[in-house]
């Protein structure tokens, strides 16, 4: 083993991504050390920059500087317009679109992450009920956030679920007169769990999954899968259209079912659960569960229609054991262990809209899994998979145990964060480590930790801190470039809409690149006189007519405003005359 290799790396963590989380059209990492990154769109806030400008490559999120030195978090999550992060303190952040109370306060949306202190003033849900006092006393703490649609989700030190925002809330208000949504900004505990742990949740637009312990606590595989909300498509699984309020068994993976869960995803209306069987002396197997809406072959089943149980996903490799699985708006996505990824869904699995105008032979819905392949120098495979998320239009993919990300779909707003604009029907490599960030490995020793180090390691490091300053500096220079571009883009943007205003007036059409006159396409220089004769002799009789109606009407709108500014002065010059004369 050469000393390349044995060189310990310190900077690993803060580029090492363990999770992330797309809403409608943002994304979120959280790196191992601890840092929250965001980009996408910037609308509502959602990205917590303390703007709502458009990101096109992963940014930091700052959290409150009296804090920032002490949080270190643990866990994102984003609903469509809204994202959470958990610190591992308990506290919880929110930010973006706020409208029904997802973000746990009063007020329409925040632009930077906000702490979330309704968590603070609630006890457990035991509290609540007849339990002793000490039990009563115990804090509260929670350990996961999740989020979907309008609505955010979280889990406590207890195995408590909690939900607030706008979703299947059982408050006084929607207890009675049947099934209805509920907007609440402060957590509402889900009082059916009382005496169980739920071990991981799901939900989508309306509806929400979990998986309970069948006793008080976790003891491995005994996990019952649940769901309630709005039914209307089979999205609860449960082989009928009836919404629920209350949680109700999903009976192909009850407490006697030789499947255990292990992954759920919610679309917008749609489910996906992964699951292997329960004993031990079983062979292996991998099995991706759809159910619900199926318009755009999101289930993976072959056809276009809804599903209102559970049925397996039959064109996936039996041989393939799934880690990760994902629903955006109406496409799913899984990885398995060896590194390859499958979608299926809208557009080919895209999940793109039909306005990306996405056109050729292989155009259209893909109604069962299509293999995404990596087509790049890491081959077809993406190795060391870690997640995969999808967005409402678009997938990301964390692969190279969190060294490295993937995107491909919709593009527009920098929702891929590889620095464009456009929509990717392959994967494309997300802008990661971000540019701008500062990664010096000085900062992660300490000068014990030098004394450690032997000497030949030693100058192997000092040479990649000065090569680490020397790329510091050509990220600022960068990040100087992008700011200016920025900058320009806006200006051209502000020029083209005042051109083709003045355009647009003069001829009764739109300016297009060809309306651009020679001159100045040629050498840069515009002779207007020149190109006033020219213009005048191209036109045709109508052009001419309307170019005299133009001007005479200006030049009367000029005449007519010169003669009411004399006017006034006339009448002015009368009255401080007749004031003289008083």
């Amino acid at each position: 083993m050469d000393d390349a290799e044995t060189l310990p790396d310190y900077g690993d963590l803060s580029r090492k991504v363990v999770s992330v989380a797309a809403g409608e059209a943002h994304t979120l990492a959280l790196t191992g050390d601890g840092r929250v990154y965001s980009w996408g769109r910037g609308m509502f806030g959602r990205l917590g920059t303390g703007s709502e400008a458009d990101e096109a490559v992963p940014v930091r999120v700052k959290f409150d500087s009296s804090k920032e030195k002490v949080l270190k978090f643990e866990g994102i999550a984003a609903g469509a317009y809204h994202s959470l992060a958990l610190a591992d303190d308990g506290s919880v952040w929110c930010w973006g679109y706020n409208t029904y109370g997802q973000l746990g306060f009063d007020e329409e949306r925040s632009v930077v992450p906000h702490l979330m202190e309704r968590f603070l003033e609630l006890g457990s849900p035991g509290s609540l009920t007849d339990e002793p006092e000490t039990e009563s006393k115990t804090p509260l703490k929670v350990r996961a956030v999740r989020a979907g649609g309008m609505m955010s989700l979280a889990i406590d030190n207890h195995g408590a679920l909690w939900m607030w925002g706008n979703g299947p809330l059982q408050s006084s208000s929607s207890s009675e007169g049947g099934f209805s949504l509920a907007s609440s900004l402060t957590p509402v505990p889900v009082y059916d769990f009382y005496g169980h742990t739920v071990v991981k949740v799901a939900c989508g637009n309306e509806h929400v999954v979990a998986l309970v312990s069948a006793g008080e606590t976790y003891k491995g595989e005994d996990l019952i899968c649940y769901s309630w909300g709005s039914n209307n498509h089979g999205q609860l699984g449960l082989r009928d259209e009836e919404s629920r309020l209350h949680p109700e068994i999903i009976e192909a993976f009850n407490q006697d079912s030789r499947w255990a869960v292990y992954e759920i995803a919610c679309g917008a209306f749609h489910t996906a659960l992964l699951t292997h069987k329960k004993r031990p002396n079983d062979k292996l197997e991998s099995i991706c569960w759809t159910f619900g809406l199926g318009d755009n072959g999101q289930l993976g089943h072959g056809t276009t229609q809804n599903a209102l149980f559970p049925e397996p996903v039959k064109e996936l490799p039996q041989n393939a054991y799934l880690v990760s699985v994902d629903c955006g708006l109406f496409h799913t996505a899984v990885v398995s262990s060896a590194g390859d990824v499958w979608s299926w869904g809208m557009e080919k699995g895209l999940g793109l809209c039909p306005d990306a105008s996405f056109s050729g032979t292989d155009a259209g819905d893909a109604v069962s899994p299509r293999l995404i392949s990596g087509d790049g120098l890491d081959g077809p495979k993406f190795e060391g998979p870690v997640q995969v998320t999808c967005g409402a239009a678009h997938t990301v993919l964390v692969a190279q145990d969190g060294y490295k990300l993937w995107s491909w779909g919709r593009g527009r707003s920098g929702v891929l964060g590889n620095g464009k604009l456009i929509d990717c029907y392959s994967p494309t490599i997300v802008l990661w480590p971000p540019l701008a960030e500062d990664f010096k490995q000085e900062e992660l020793r300490t000068v014990s930790d030098e004394d450690r180090i032997p000497q030949n390691d030693l100058e192997r490091l000092k040479i990649g801190d000065r090569d680490s300053k020397m790329m510091e500096q050509t990220d600022r220079r960068l990040s100087l470039a992008i700011e200016e571009i920025k900058l320009l883009k806006s200006r051209l943007s502000i020029m083209e809409r005042y051109a083709s205003i003045i355009h647009g007036s003069i001829f009764g059409r739109p300016f297009e690149e060809q309306d651009i006159p020679a001159s100045l396409q040629g050498s840069g220089t515009f002779d207007v006189a020149k190109e006033w004769d020219n213009m005048l002799e191209s036109a045709d009789q109508n052009q001419l007519v309307r170019l005299e109606v133009f001007y005479r009407n200006m030049l009367a709108g000029v005449t007519d405003k010169k003669m009411k500014r004399r006017i006034q002065e006339i009448i002015k010059e009368c009255l401080h005359s007749s004031t003289k004369q008083d």
